[in-house]
């Protein structure tokens, strides 16, 4: 099996290339200073840089773990209708029983109600009529609380710009929130119980937007500090004087939407445009490349910009990029909003938001839709807005991030509204947990809060350096001491698997933790263990009297076949350890996976390349092990 040396280095050499580029973002990033790090955030280089590092976890540079708990009881008493004593009663012991018992709080609530006598039916009768269908539907009810929690959450982590951070459902009621690098608990803490605040503003004109984003052009000129840019924007753009910047923004003069064509920003546009020139216009929409959000935001926080902006209007950003074909580019774009600063409407009014396939005949047939149902106080209100803005965009806004902007079509009456637009049913039903995420949240309480601070963090970072520093040294003075030249080419070995564990961490974005550190060590272990197998199998065929050539061919066929029997088994529990652990279990089945594959390249293949290279030479007549 790849009998040439030069094929085999020529593999080693892919490797280590591949190596070395995804690694290398990682050592930047290190060597970065605060200051280094904020001027190339404003740049809108930073995003790019962080997608490529290697991520660390809560235990390596500290922040937060809360465990949050939606309150299940209040929610029922909420959907509950007729409420009395009894049912208070009720309710009250299915808590209490339920904190001290691992029991199913439905399961609990059922069986108090029976002994109560507490007709279900007279206080969830839109829910059924027989008590399992009742437990059901709060069942079902429940869930969906949770959901509407993570989306909450969801939307208010990316306020504090974590990298990677964990949300995930931990049982039927639990959420842990994992929260590196964040610095403030408190502040994390009162972000996340904050209730959520739905809105629903409408969009202002597109001339108007335009207007107000040239004066904002005008204020900063005047101000004479145009923003730095970094070395990689300076190039020119196809629109570089004022009536092709006017025409980006209008879309061609209005006569059709602007291409984006390039990207790329020059200092002369910047200085002539030092707002409009990060923004494009595609369809009706204003749309700014993903990294340079950054520089956006920073001149719209500037006093000149915030008097040129009108009191009644305000800029609002889409909650998440995406690719848009019609820019012709693969860069990830965010939409900019001009609205009106007061809300039409709240989402308080709603009482239901549900993902349906429109109905046959409607504008929408057969496709995604979501129906909203109102209060009679969202009714009217709801009825005014939309007859007086028909043919005008509302945007749907969910903690200040504009989730969707459809056209009004009329006016509507009686609060039941079908918004359509959707690309999917998986986007129409994240729409409608939105909505009912601003209407009925569940309480969501933090039952237990675990704040690693940032030189606990280091101290881990330094003592998990020193353990792996010590113990490499003592195994490379080992296998040096007891094997000599042969010890070194394993020494060798050992050092590339590290590189090859933390390049594939780099590509696959996975986070490194305390105990993925525990799995790299472990896996080091393993490939010494894998070379002692080989060097000892070769000391046998050479003490039968065998060649070099014969005792390093024989030593690795038999000594291979025993090393892929120990680690095929090793990989099987790390799979297994992947898919059914959480947190700092996959951290350690992720680095004891990738760690015996590439124990397995370097120990067995790698060493036996620089064997064959070595052995080539016929003047060579004796091995150093």
């Amino acid at each position: 099996m790849l009998p040439l040396p030069s094929l085999r280095l020529a593999i080693i050499g892919l490797v280590f290339t591949w190596v070395i580029y995804a690694i290398l973002p990682t050592l930047q990033y290190r060597a970065l200073s605060e200051e280094d790090k904020d001027a190339r955030r404003t740049a809108g280089s930073l995003e790019a840089l962080e997608h490529r590092i290697i991520s660390l976890g809560l235990d390596l540079q500290g922040g937060i773990h809360l465990v949050l708990e939606v309150d299940i009881p209040s929610l029922v008493r909420t959907l509950a209708k007729n409420k009395d004593a009894l049912f208070d009663d009720v309710l009250n012991q299915t808590a209490a029983e339920a904190l001290d018992s691992d029991s199913d709080f439905f399961t609990i609530f059922s069986a108090r109600a029976e002994e109560n006598s507490l007709r279900l039916i007279r206080h969830f009768s839109e829910f059924g009529s027989r008590t399992p269908d009742i437990i059901a539907a709060l069942r079902l009810e429940a869930d969906d609380a949770v959901d509407r929690a993570l989306e909450i959450i969801r939307n208010r982590v990316d306020q504090f710009g974590v990298s990677e951070p964990t949300i995930q459902k931990a049982g039927g009621k639990r959420i842990i929130v994992e929260l590196a690098g964040v610095q403030d608990p408190a502040q994390a803490r009162s972000l996340i119980q904050n209730t959520a605040l739905l809105e629903f503003n409408i969009l202002q004109d597109l001339g108007v937007g335009r207007d107000v984003m040239l004066k904002i052009d005008e204020a900063l000129r005047a101000a004479g500090s145009p923003p730095e840019q970094p070395a990689a924007d300076d190039t020119e753009t196809p629109a570089d004087t004022l009536e092709d910047a006017l025409a980006a923004i209008l879309g061609g003069g209005g006569d059709a939407p602007a291409a984006v064509g390039g990207l790329a920003i020059s200092q002369e546009v910047l200085g002539e445009r030092p707002f409009t020139g990060y923004i494009f216009n595609v369809g009706n929409d204003f749309v700014v490349a993903s990294r340079h959000r950054h520089a956006v935001d920073a001149l719209l926080e500037r006093p000149e910009s915030k008097v040129a902006v009108p009191t009644d209007g305000v800029f609002m950003w889409s909650n998440r990029s995406e690719v848009l074909p019609a820019t012709g580019v693969d860069d990830e774009f965010y939409t900019l909003y001009y609205l009106n600063r007061e809300p039409s409407l709240t989402g308080g009014v709603i009482t239901e938001a549900k993902a349906n396939i429109g109905s046959l005949g409607s504008n929408a047939a057969n496709q995604p839709v979501v129906n909203l149902s109102m209060n009679s106080e969202g009714e009217r209100t709801w009825a005014r807005v939309t007859g007086a803005n028909v043919g005008r965009r509302v945007a749907i806004v969910l903690d200040k991030r504009v989730h969707m902007a459809p056209e009004i079509r009329g006016k509507i009456p009686g609060g039941q509204t079908e918004i359509s637009g959707m690309k999917d049913m998986d986007e129409a039903k994240l729409i409608a947990i939105v909505l009912r995420a601003g209407s009925l949240p569940a309480p969501v309480d933090i039952i237990e809060e675990r704040a690693v601070g940032p030189s606990l963090g280091q101290d881990s970072i330094s003592s998990g350096f020193r353990a792996a520093l010590y113990g490499g040294l003592l195994v490379i003075a080992f296998m040096i001491f007891y094997y000599k030249g042969s010890g070194l080419v394993a020494t060798l070995a050992l050092t590339f698997n590290i590189l090859v564990v933390l390049a594939a961490l780099a590509s696959l974005r996975a986070t490194l933790t305390l105990p993925g550190i525990a799995g790299l060590i472990l896996t080091v272990g393993m490939a010494v263990d894998a070379n002692v197998l080989i060097f000892e199998r070769i000391r046998e065929e050479l003490d039968k009297g065998k060649s070099i050539r014969a005792a390093i061919d024989s030593g690795y066929a038999r000594a291979t076949v025993t090393i892929i029997d120990a680690n095929v088994t090793t990989i099987l529990a790390a799979l297994v350890l992947f898919q059914f652990g959480t947190g700092p279990i996959k951290g350690f089945a992720v680095t004891l996976f990738w760690g015996i594959l590439a124990s397995m390249f370097t120990a067995i293949f790698m060493t036996r390349t620089i064997f064959m290279v070595r052995t080539r030479n016929p003047k060579v007549k004796t091995l150093s092990i």
